[in-house]
């Protein structure tokens, strides 16, 4: 990996980042070209440096925190060309475990290890390994497009985060391919962060345990009538109105049994789908 690449790599980022923010919904708050308040208080502190507004950070300060925090946090000089933009883009964006759980992800069989978050050994000897770094670069930017889909923030931010990743995309894979990138463009709501704590929440398989459950109840209720109902046959009246109970007990609880197991097989292929999407971890 080259110096120069890096910084052409960083110069695009930006690009996608823009200048100043503070949208309300944008969960990373006060930003500054792509460094949130958060990230550079510290960074100034790490420094010994008193704490300021990040709209005042210098170009040193910017070009210290994007290669240390980023660049050098997901191993941008050990990662080929195309695939080390597209990994840091995402870094900034997503923070660098996200963006290597993308990466780690979209090796499929080549990669051994966990899906930790964490380059290492395992997740740069499976790149090196990866033949097809074209293909390998559609496989990380679905992914990421797949995590932010599945996050609260979508609906204000999608249309840019969307923008974004169709740039990121086709600029990684002209790197890849040896052409020569295009430049990267700004559009609003794409440098808004997109954190796995802000994934949609999964929905709760509780009330169709409980539909379930009390479907086997009435069921169990309906026998006990029946039964009832045969020992007082003699009486017609009573053995009668007996028997309708019987028959609406029944259809109550075949509606609560099995629209309770639809409803539980429905949320446990949503909670899986969101898991997938927002690569959980373990």
């Amino acid at each position: 990996m080259t110096a120069s690449r890096e910084q052409e790599s960083l110069a695009r980022v930006l690009a996608h980042e823009g200048g100043y923010s503070n949208h309300p919904a944008d969960p990373g708050g006060v930003t500054m070209k792509g460094v949130t308040q958060r990230v550079y208080d510290a960074y100034r502190k790490s420094n010994g440096l008193a704490p300021r507004s990040v709209k005042s950070i210098t170009s040193q300060e910017l070009f210290e925190i994007y290669d240390r925090q980023y660049w050098d946090a997901v191993k941008g000089d050990q990662l080929p060309a195309g695939v080390d933009y597209v990994v840091v883009d995402g870094a900034v964006n997503s923070g660098p475990k996200q963006s290597i759980i993308w990466l780690q992800r979209a090796l499929g069989s080549l990669y051994r290890g966990r899906i930790d978050g964490v380059i290492g050994l395992g997740t740069i000897a499976a790149v090196q390994a990866c033949n097809d770094h074209d293909a390998l670069i559609d496989r990380i930017c679905d992914q990421r497009l797949a995590f932010l889909q599945h996050l609260k923030t979508w609906k204000d931010f999608g249309r840019g985060w969307s923008a974004r990743v169709a740039e990121v995309r086709i600029i990684g894979q002209a790197w890849a391919t040896g052409a020569v990138p295009q430049s990267a463009n700004f559009v609003d709501g794409g440098q808004a962060k997109a954190f796995v704590e802000d994934a949609t929440t999964a929905p709760s398989t509780a009330p169709a345990d409980a539909a379930a459950g009390g479907g086997v109840a009435v069921i169990g209720l309906s026998g006990t009538l029946a039964e009832l109902q045969s020992q007082l046959s003699p009486f017609t009246y009573t053995s009668e109105w007996i028997g309708k109970i019987v028959v609406i007990l029944a259809l109550v609880s075949a509606v609560m049994a099995i629209g309770g197991l639809a409803y539980g097989w429905y949320a446990r292929r949503k909670a899986a789908r969101l898991a997938n999407a927002i690569g959980a971890v373990g």
